[in-house]
Order: C-alpha cells, then structure tokens, then sequence
C-alpha cells in the first residue's frame, strides 16, 4: 500500500483579504479564518485537489506535495546584496 501524500499550504497573509471563498470551496474543511486570514485547521486531511488555490480571488494561497526538503523563500524576495546581471556603457 502506498504512502499517503502530504500537502504544504503557502499562505500569502498580505494578500488575503479573508473572504471566506476558500474556506467554503475545501471539501475536506482543511481550512479556516482565522483573525480574519486564512489559515490550514487541518492540513493532514488536504487531498490536494487545489480548489482553494484556484478559487483565490487574490492568489494568496499555493498548495505544493510537501517533498520533505525545505522550500525557498518567496519568489518576490530580493537579494541586494548581488549586483546587477547587465551593465550598460
């Protein structure tokens, strides 16, 4: 018998607007609001059929199969400290 597969719920605070759309979209009630953000109750019961992440108005959730490895920061994360690629004369 296989392993059953885990999810990871990337949650993008600053963009939820807590409007309850995904929360009612799960059918697993994996989700919450909490404070008025969503928040993953239960991720051991996400199938990872995605509709939260597809119904997001506002793309503030990502569901990703947990691989055990540890994920990068956010994309939108720059580092300043490394010069720029292209320079121009």
């Amino acid at each position: 018998m296989s392993e059953k597969k885990s999810y990871e719920h990337v949650i993008r605070e600053k963009w939820c607007k807590g409007c309850n759309i995904c929360v009612a979209y799960c059918p697993k009630k994996v989700l919450t609001l909490v404070n008025g953000k969503v928040f993953a109750e239960r991720p051991h019961d996400c199938i990872g059929c995605r509709l939260c992440e597809l119904r997001c108005p506002d793309f503030a959730i990502e569901i990703r199969e947990a691989t055990g490895a540890p994920e990068p920061e956010e994309e939108t994360t720059v580092d300043y400290t490394i010069p720029p690629e292209a320079t121009h004369a």
